[in-house]
């Protein structure tokens, strides 16, 4: 067969009025897209950030009501207690003010006063207050006509709103006195402030008590809103205009368009409110825009390049193929030999991996045993040092309570050996009812060392009423305390480490440990035995491992995943037990 070479046909020139068209064409496409694509993404967008907003109002909402309710339960425990009681009928108030001190520390409260029967301040954590007259104040008046606790909201000379609850003291069913507990929740304003958003809560009556603008706190929405100042008509033209929006803001601050968002504080008829700035849907609007004019402008200088470009011949490219498939066939053929070696090396690998994996079982039992006992030994070594600190400075009765911790501790060590060892057998002997809520405080308390040393901010969501399940108590908070402790060492590089506790009841009780931290790696390995991305010596990676083998003993799930926020999530699901279980556990 003798070769013929082939000669390239150059295909004639296409006529320019077919250029013209396609230009033509492809600019009226554009325009269309574009302006369907803005108002498409705008309304999205819109709606996506509109959702965000209302989602962090429920947040702020959360938090608000949880510092009302722990604070609210103050009042009832102070009044009740002896030492109080005692200096108020004895008239001797020298140690009152630093017990409150000390109150105040533990419970977190803005600030602490004692009143006597006369509205006289005779005890208070700030001591510029004692000797102060408040027989006039609602807080003093409303407390000694009610029975129960009751909430007050102060307006001071500087316009700024002091809340609080208040409770009569009473000995012998006599009035002696009151105590009044400040709500801080100006704490609420700084964090607020640190988001774009404006946020503002109003009571009842529609006043503004708390808002991420000093100038608004005392004020009605509308008259806030009036004091800032609105664009003039050929400022919101002009805006209109370079917008490409129809969208009307629900209200303009600063000259800005706002949109609004309302949520339902459930605490005597408050609400809260926030303003959204229309900047961030427009800069995402208008991102998605500029891809889309950057791919028709490549379009149509792709347009022009083929249609002005001559025809390339097709014998080259019939060679470069013919080529092509000779290398591959080569390739496959190398491939071939090569699995056919990688079978039989795989037979002698599963032979040897079987004598292995027994070595390897003895060696997993053997580091469980040493991972789960370092927890508590660093909380004794922990709970020593404090114990010999207190007994220096002569504080017996405090130690003592270091002693016995230390003495739950070994109790708890001993029981986790016993676990161990009889851990092929998995038997339910040891099941009860246990609320959910108690094990989270309890493996906290275990943490409590650990966390104040390294200043972790701890959020709890935790539903008022129990969360019941049918498990081992002892194994529940050793897979919690895996859990915090993992999320402790996933912060240590975080500026601000904080660490999200959630819990709520349906079908499964689900409780949810999210960190701020590095996020995971690997996903898919994280649960599998001696598998950790900790420095030598910090980990042997059992604690997942062994966590999620308890939950699975349990009949629930243990997973996770990493935030779109960054940080890890992990989620412990378990069935919730019967309700007459619940109830029996509930009574006791």
């Amino acid at each position: 067969m003798s070769d013929t070479a082939l000669t390239p046909v150059t295909p004639p020139d296409p006529p320019r009025w077919r250029l013209r068209v396609v230009a033509l064409v492809i600019v009226v496409l554009a325009a269309v897209t574009l302006y369907v694509t803005n108002l498409w993404l705008t309304d999205r967008f819109t709606e996506t950030t509109r959702n965000r907003a209302e989602l962090r109002l429920a947040l702020y909402s959360g938090n608000v009501i949880s510092e009302l309710q722990r604070n609210s339960v103050v009042p009832l425990l102070l009044a009740q207690d002896p030492a109080l009681i005692g200096a108020l009928n004895s008239g001797d108030f020298s140690q009152s003010s630093q017990r409150l001190i000390s109150f105040r520390d533990e419970i977190g409260a803005a600030s602490l006063l004692m009143l006597d029967r006369d509205g006289r301040a005779v005890a208070a954590t700030d001591r510029n207050l004692i000797g102060s007259q408040h027989r006039q104040q609602p807080f003093f008046v409303d407390a000694l006509r009610a029975n129960d606790t009751v909430f007050s909201v102060v307006e001071t000379e500087s316009g700024a709103k002091v809340f609080t609850y208040s409770r009569k003291i009473t000995s012998d069913r006599e009035v002696i006195g009151v105590i009044v507990v400040e709500v801080d929740l100006q704490k609420f304003q700084s964090s607020w402030a640190g988001i774009a958003d404006a946020v503002l809560v109003t009571d009842s009556e529609g006043t503004i008590i708390l808002a991420t603008e000093p100038r608004w706190r005392g004020k009605t929405i509308s008259g806030a809103l009036e004091q800032t100042s609105p664009p003039s008509a050929i400022a919101r033209a002009l805006h209109a205009t370079t917008d490409w929006s129809l969208t009307m803001p629900d209200a303009y601050i600063l000259g800005e368009a706002v949109m609004r968002s309302e949520g339902r504080i459930p605490f005597q008829g408050w609400r809260i409110s926030s303003f959204t700035t229309y900047s961030s849907v427009r800069e995402r609007v208008n991102g998605v825009l500029a891809l889309e004019i950057m791919g028709f402008a490549l379009l149509l200088a792709a347009a022009f390049y083929f249609m002005s470009r001559k025809a390339v011949t097709r014998s080259r490219l019939f060679q470069r193929e013919s080529a092509d498939l000779r290398r591959l066939n080569q390739r496959l053929q190398r491939e071939i030999e090569e699995r056919e070696r990688a079978e039989k090396n795989l037979e002698v690998a599963e032979q040897t991996l079987a004598q292995s994996s027994k070595l390897a079982a003895l060696g997993e039992m053997s580091a469980a045993v040493s991972h789960e006992l370092n927890q508590p030994l660093a909380a004794m070594k922990t709970y020593l040092a404090g114990a010999r600190l207190l007994l220096q400075r002569k504080r017996p009765e405090e130690a003592l309570s270091s002693f016995q911790r230390i003495d739950d501790l070994i109790g708890r060590m001993g029981a986790i050996t016993r676990q161990l060892k009889s851990y092929a057998r998995k038997g339910e002997e040891a099941f009860e009812p246990v609320d959910v809520r108690e094990a989270v405080s309890s493996a906290l308390a275990m943490m409590e060392p650990q966390l104040k040393s390294r200043h972790v901010a701890i959020v709890r969501t935790l539903p008022s009423e129990p969360v019941i399940v049918r498990v081992d108590r002892l194994r529940l908070e050793q897979v919690l305390i895996n859990l915090f402790r993992n999320a402790l060492d996933a912060t240590k590089q975080t500026p601000d480490p904080t660490i999200e506790l959630s819990l709520w009841a349906g079908e499964t009780a689900t409780l949810s440990v999210r960190d701020n931290g590095h996020g995971i790696e690997d996903l898919e390995s994280l649960f599998e035995p001696f598998y950790t991305t900790k420095q030598a010596g910090d980990g042997v990676g059992l604690g997942l491992a062994i966590s999620s083998g308890i939950v699975n003993d349990f009949g629930g799930r243990l997973t996770a995943r990493n935030s779109p926020d960054g940080g890890a999530v992990f989620e412990v699901r378990l069935p919730i037990a019967p309700r007459d279980v619940g109830t029996v556990k509930a009574a006791e």
